[in-house]
């Protein structure tokens, strides 16, 4: 990772917010991840069970990330899961260990929380995210969720 400090996550306030709302991903991503203003507009309205965070990098603020917690999945009360809802990290600081450090702080809050698997979806295709989170060690568990593949990964 080249960073000049070690990355951190930050909640959103509004001394950071414009930050936030300034990170873009790649062009060709763009279809695979929604814009961090629609992120912010869903976890305003979930409270309880959005968590989005800013990644920073020293005063450099370089993606975001929201999990979701103890979600109803199947909205029956059958499968109560938690796991990472959205990542966008900036086109310009793609590449250096800053989806890794995400991925892992993630799982390190859900680990606290005594949940035992982190759940992701992704969008198939090129310039998509799947070799990415395959090689984190995520599994396909065979769902489909709104068309997207959903990927575990054992936390225990």
């Amino acid at each position: 990772m080249t960073t000049t400090t070690a990355p951190r996550l930050e909640e959103i306030t509004a001394g950071n917010l414009k930050a936030a709302l300034g990170i873009r991903v790649r062009p060709d991503q763009e279809f695979a991840v929604e814009p961090v203003a629609d992120s912010l507009a869903e976890a305003y309205v979930h409270p309880g069970t959005a968590w989005p965070r800013l990644i920073m990098d020293g005063d450099r603020a370089v993606g975001f990330l929201m999990a979701f917690l103890d979600i109803d999945w199947h909205d029956d009360g059958s499968a109560i899961r938690s796991g990472l809802w959205r990542l966008n990290i900036a086109a310009e600081e793609q590449g250096r260990g800053y989806g890794r450090f995400a991925v892992r702080s993630v799982a390190e809050e859900l680990r606290r929380r005594g949940t035992k698997e982190l759940y992701v979806t992704w969008h198939p295709g090129d310039n998509g995210p799947e070799n990415f989170y395959l090689g984190l060690g995520f599994r396909k568990n065979g769902e489909l969720a709104e068309g997207e593949t959903v990927g575990v990964l054992n936390l225990n």
